[in-house]
């Protein structure tokens, strides 16, 4: 018996060298962060259509996350809430503030905070960054609608090449912009977040780093070189198939403030077949620009020392539901790309429900350092470890009140008292809402007391709508 003990404890101690040996080769983080993208539009995530080689490789490489929601659903509130690992407010130190009195450079390129897109983007300003978060920061300027080439603005049906009267900063009908135009992209703002991280890593490659990479696509306006959009011709563009009846049964708080049946795109359905070739463009633009960062980690033989961290901000609608947009509790807003690429762990795919205010305490968990007490979030090196591991009953988000996103269930509660039960498992596309059935009564109200009971657990005293940006 002792000796099986004893063959017991070596192999225990043994592994815990072994990952302990693991976890200590980490130096190293490159966060990459995406803007507006939903997680069904990678390849990784099975689209079909959409090619996204650089992110798909990265995640054969990594941990996919197949069930990560974000907290915020529009840029403002859930940049502030994975930078913080708060579910509402600033609470505490940022992650770069933490690291860098872990004795690490803290970089920020692009949009990791809030700025307004297209606003900052155009004045190269920092938006709601946080200064003390980082060693430096560098914002990447570009034209944006203002760039020379072939412009549309879609729910308007505009189509023209004159630089003049385009929809841009702060005007009512940016959002449903596209550009195309001839050149390489590297005019693009997205293209100088990539080259600028290139640098930094040639740089600053023999000490510890903390880099984030803030891409601005497929943020609107949809901008890409030609050659991007000729790779999805919108006459070959399947839109989402939406029921007659589909917003009947959804609350006022529910739905986005953009729909088909008060914004003129709803008139113009081969427009919204242009939004979606417009988002694909972007989306394979950013891409290629991953790329080049992860090429150059490669290449400078970081990459056994570096963990890497995908994510988008939230996710975003292109006529599903008939919403557009972001700002409502809806699984194509709140569900997003999540891959984690840490050396030390086997890559893998899981459906551990997680959030975005996890990243934080991970990190902080598999680089030795301490997690800030003021974190709300929860270290996924369980997950990481056991990809069939959960470490969480569920996922909560904001926008008009509260969901709880549970394994087979979404429950949506808003600040008027009204509420949307969708049993996910068997209606995945969240068509028919279940709070009025009476066979579906007791899971309505256990949802009910699941998001109440989380909600009290996290500090929220009541329902309350996080601050808007767009």
């Amino acid at each position: 018996m002792k000796k099986v003990l004893t063959g017991i404890l070596f192999i225990v101690l043994t592994s815990a060298t072994l990952c302990l040996s693991a976890e200590s080769k980490i130096k190293n983080v490159l966060f990459l962060i995406s803007d507006d993208l939903k997680a069904s539009v990678l390849g990784c995530y099975g689209d079909e259509v959409c090619q996204t080689p650089n992110l798909d490789k990265l995640a054969s490489e990594g941990v996919v996350f197949n069930r990560a929601y974000c907290q915020g659903t529009v840029c403002g509130p859930s940049r502030r809430s994975f930078m913080y690992s708060r579910y509402l407010d600033d609470k505490g130190k940022t992650m770069g503030q933490h690291f860098q009195e872990n004795g690490m450079y803290s970089a920020r390129v692009g949009k990791i905070f809030h700025m307004r897109v297209p606003g900052d983007i155009i004045d190269g300003t920092n938006g709601e960054d946080v200064e003390a978060c980082w060693t430096e920061r560098f914002n990447s300027a570009g034209q944006e609608a203002h760039t020379p080439g072939d412009y549309a603005c879609l729910n308007l049906d505009i189509f023209t090449d004159e630089l003049e009267g385009r929809e841009s900063t702060r005007m009512l009908n940016r959002m449903f912009v596209t550009v195309t135009y001839e050149g390489d992209g590297s005019d693009q703002p997205d293209f100088k977040t990539a080259d600028k991280i290139v640098e930094l890593l040639r740089e600053h490659k023999d000490e510890p780093f903390f880099m984030a990479a803030g891409m601005v696509r497929p943020h609107y306006p949809m901008v890409a070189p030609k050659q991007y959009f000729d790779m999805y011709p919108w006459q070959d563009i399947e839109v989402p198939e939406v029921p007659g009846d589909d917003t009947d049964d959804i609350p006022k708080l529910g739905q986005p403030k953009v729909t088909n049946g008060n914004n003129p795109i709803g008139k113009y359905p081969d427009n919204q077949k242009r939004m979606w070739a417009g988002y694909y463009a972007s989306v394979t633009f950013m891409d290629d620009q991953m790329g080049k960062i992860l090429d150059e980690l490669e290449r400078l033989g970081l990459r056994d020392s570096t963990a890497i961290v995908f994510a988008s901000d939230h996710g975003y609608h292109l006529g599903e539901h008939t919403f557009w947009q972001k700002a409502n509790l809806h699984e194509e807003v709140i569900r997003v790309p999540l891959i984690m690429s840490i050396p030390g762990y086997d890559p893998g795919r899981t459906d551990s429900i997680v959030e975005l205010v996890d990243i934080y305490p991970t990190l902080s968990d598999v680089l030795g350092f301490s997690i800030p007490k003021d974190v709300q979030g929860t270290s996924l090196v369980p997950v990481l470890k056991n990809n069939d591991a959960f470490i969480k009953e569920g996922a909560l988000s904001f926008q008009a009140g509260a969901s709880w996103r549970e394994d087979e269930w979404s429950y949506m509660l808003f600040t008027d008292g009204t509420d949307v039960v969708y049993n996910t498992e068997k209606d995945p596309l969240q068509f028919t809402n279940q709070a009025r059935n009476p066979e579906s009564a007791a899971d309505r109200a256990r949802l009910n007391k699941k998001l109440l009971k989380r909600l009290e657990e996290a500090g929220i005293s009541k329902v309350v709508m996080p601050r808007k940006k767009s």
